[in-house]
């Protein structure tokens, strides 16, 4: 029996049907709605890729869609943690704008809010068929899962994989009173938990679950457009690899988790071109935040960036990115505009040929269709793109120029993290105002604020403007454009 739709999402479908025509979106061979996947890994380092320079980790599919497709330099998740990360790519949104902070967790009461539109909703308008197979981590209560909110199928953990009692903050504790900080790690089919006490062994599954079930979608939906999204439990700790893959990497245990992850994009892959779909296919491949550096030999590595995951620093939102469509995108080309995750949404609702989103609540991202496409001369649609951490808007970045506000971020200052899967602390590191040129600097490491007085000037302003729509805790604004999550009654 079909799964009814909230009332919100029948009513707009029926406006969005009525209201929409087909966008050619400049596509001479393919269809008006094309496939798409989305694969969405989760802490890895923007150096994790052999085509983004990893000297030790082997991933041939990826290196080869990179080939015959883009590679994006200067690619953003919204923010340097999971939670606020899915809400943006899923909604187009800044996380600060729909009420999405930090990492969900088992005690959570909130999650995404049934009101906001995720591009399963969106391309659900245009008759596709949707599911995800992964980490949700939006909120695990009914109202929050995915199948609420457009997909229709769902299989995979509702938050973190190390969100268990064999975390490893809590590892030394008895069995009693690790539960009372973390209850065991449940695995979701749909709206049921099919699975309540997830292990090790069966972690050691999940990238193999995950494929299996994107190839079957793809091959029961062949005939139909679909949007396949696949946010991968990996590389987050703790990491777990299958047989097919332990031991294969110089990297150790990561490197293998890395391979784990590219022989699933090329089971994708495979499949797409087995039933002629991959020239009426987009897939694009990226990160939701940059590397856990504190686990040291289970962490990836962001060079030559600087930082990582929880930072407003380049090493914790600029992520490893390809996109690959052949006949669309041309081979082998390369993108250093500004772009991020909040920009799916409304490239792929453009490709699906809705030439309007709805218009009730505001979205922060672009089409960036011409980037993808390689055109002539396209630039990024991003005046600013703004690095909140929390509620505190910490950087602003436009073209080449990214100023720092004075802020305290976590770091390492130079030490190695930890091995065998046990962290080592950060310390507390703090910047004062502070511009870098990401064209001369990518690593974020000479302070040029006082050469460029009238750049400061600028990006102030941009961030200025921020503040008042999505605010800011630095300066106790709450913003005009906010909105609420959801919430339990």
């Amino acid at each position: 029996m079909p799964r009814l739709q909230p009332l919100h999402v029948v009513l707009t479908t029926l406006a969005l049907t009525t209201a929409t025509a087909v966008a050619r979106a400049d596509r001479r061979d393919a269809t008006d709605r094309p496939n798409f996947v989305v694969v969405f890994t989760d802490d890895q380092g923007y150096q994790d890729l052999g085509c983004f320079g990893s000297p030790d980790i082997k991933t041939p599919h990826l290196d080869g869609l990179a080939r015959q497709g883009a590679r994006f330099t200067d690619f953003y998740s919204a923010q340097a943690v999971c939670s606020a990360s899915r809400a943006a790519l899923l909604t187009g949104c800044y996380p600060n704008r729909i009420g999405i902070q930090g990492a969900l967790g088992p005690k959570s009461r909130h999650g995404i809010n049934k009101s906001e539109w995720t591009v399963a909703e969106v391309l659900k308008t245009r008759g596709y068929a949707t599911a995800i197979y992964g980490k949700w981590h939006l909120g695990h209560h009914l109202p929050f899962l995915p199948t609420r909110h457009g997909f229709d199928d769902y299989f995979g953990l509702p938050y973190s994989n190390d969100m268990w009692p064999y975390h490893p903050g809590v590892a030394h504790l008895p069995m009693a009173e690790r539960l009372k900080r973390w209850p065991h790690l449940p695995l979701f089919e749909n709206e049921k938990i099919i699975n309540p006490k997830v292990t090790g062994k069966d972690q050691a599954q999940l990238t193999t679950w995950y494929t299996q079930r994107a190839v079957k979608f793809i091959e029961n939906n062949k005939d139909q457009p679909f949007f396949l999204y696949v946010p991968h439990s990996m590389p987050h700790v703790p990491l777990y690899v299958s047989d097919k893959f332990q031991g294969k990497s110089k990297r150790g245990l990561y490197g293998d988790v890395i391979m784990e992850i590219d022989w699933s994009v090329g089971q994708i892959v495979a499949t797409l071109k087995k039933h002629k779909l991959d020239r009426n296919t987009l897939v694009i491949f990226t990160s939701d935040n940059g590397p856990w550096l504190n686990y040291g030999t289970h962490s990836g590595l962001a060079l030559p960036l600087r930082e990582g995951k929880g930072t407003t620093w380049d090493g914790g939102q600029r992520e490893p990115t390809v996109m690959w469509w052949p006949g669309q995108v041309p081979a082998g080309h390369v993108c250093g505009e500004v772009a991020g995750t909040i920009d799916i949404l409304p490239t792929l609702a453009r490709l699906a040929g809705i030439k309007q989103l709805p218009q009730k609540h505001k979205i922060d991202g672009h089409d960036i269709w011409p980037l993808i496409a390689g055109h002539e001369g396209a630039k990024s649609p991003h005046e600013a793109y703004y690095f909140y951490w929390g509620r505190h808007l910490q950087a602003v970045r436009s073209g080449r120029w990214k100023l720092h506000f004075p802020h305290s971020y976590r770091s390492l200052a130079g030490r190695k993290g930890g091995t065998g899967g046990k962290p080592t602390k950060y310390t507390q590191a703090r910047t004062p105002l502070a511009l870098f040129d990401l064209a001369r600097d990518i690593g974020e490491t000479t302070d040029v604020l006082e050469k460029h007085p009238e750049v400061v000037a600028r990006l102030k302003s941009l961030a200025a403007r921020a503040r008042a729509e999505l605010g800011d805790s630095a300066t106790k604004q709450v913003g005009s454009g906010v909105r609420p999550p959801g919430r339990l009654k």
